[in-house]
């Protein structure tokens, strides 16, 4: 398995996956081991995925500063990876808490960016409000789902700021666009995928300046793709339509009965969004 150093020494790994131009994908979690995107939806028989396990997840070495694990200061592992892969440029794409560390290294090193894919992403870092109004909006698209009624009170507890453990584990349907065995299987996998202590690390005072954050997009040369779930309550359209205004060259998918992972609730779907986008020229062509 290929591994580089970043700059502060510690030995990050990544996996490579199909052929053609190289896509670099950012995991969400945050701090979830890379392995849980799969191939996202077999994306690998179009680009070639280079998927990154960030510092201190999955075959990464866990670093000797755990300070580092903040948002922002992830944001030179991947130029190094970059670097490492000798990309003048790079194509981008970060599903979920990855947009964050997406957004920041864009800001950072717009250079670098050829083309980039928000994929249901948190908003955190750029400072976006989601109200609770329109969370429970987006769950009632799934008033006729026989887990209903019980998810749907517990977001409701959720978005009252009383819910429990038992609460958000019980509105775990609200993120999927088919709660089946799949869904089911990906968030089993989530507690022992993500290193708990980075996760409550990477949000930490001083990760996000959101004003310099929107400022920096708002002058990207790069054309991006925001795709969003449409029963996704982590990302209501408002939030999504929102979200791709901060770019000037942003076109905004939400991807029908989707959730928070398009590519396993409709494969083919998410395919043809993606593959469509990274094959368009934009502002700016990647090297």
């Amino acid at each position: 398995m290929p591994t580089f150093t970043a700059p502060d020494g510690t030995l990050l790994a990544y996996h490579v996956f199909g052929d053609g131009p190289p896509l670099v994908c950012l995991p969400g979690g945050p701090m979830r081991d890379s392995a849980y995107l799969g191939q996202l939806g077999g994306l690998p028989a179009h680009r070639q995925l280079i998927m990154l396990d960030l510092r201190g997840t999955g075959r990464s070495e866990v670093p000797a500063d755990t300070g580092s694990y903040r948002c922002d200061r992830q944001v030179e592992d991947v130029e190094a990876l970059r670097a490492h892969l000798g990309l003048d440029r790079m194509d981008l794409l970060a599903h979920s808490a990855g947009a964050n560390l997406a957004a920041l290294y864009t800001g950072r090193h717009p250079e670098r960016v050829g083309r980039l894919v928000m994929l249901t992403p948190s908003v955190m870092g750029v400072g976006i409000t989601i109200t609770g109004e329109s969370r429970i909006a987006t769950a009632r698209l799934r008033r006729d789902e026989p887990w209903y009624p019980a998810a749907y009170a517990a977001l409701e507890a959720v978005v009252a700021g009383q819910g429990s453990a038992d609460s958000w584990q019980a509105i775990a349907p609200f993120l999927h666009g088919r709660w089946d065995d799949a869904a089911r299987a990906y968030d089993a996998a989530d507690e022992v995928q993500k290193n708990a202590e980075a996760t409550a690390a990477y949000a930490g005072e001083g990760a996000f300046d959101p004003d310099t954050t929107r400022k920096a997009l708002a002058g990207l040369d790069a054309p991006v793709l925001v795709l969003a779930g449409e029963f996704d309550v982590s990302l209501p359209q408002s939030a999504a339509v929102e979200y791709a205004a901060l770019f000037p060259h942003a076109r905004l998918l939400v991807q029908p009965g989707a959730g928070h992972a398009p590519w396993l609730d409709d494969p083919e779907r998410f395919l043809a969004a993606t593959t469509e986008f990274l094959a368009t020229t934009g502002a700016r062509n990647p090297a």
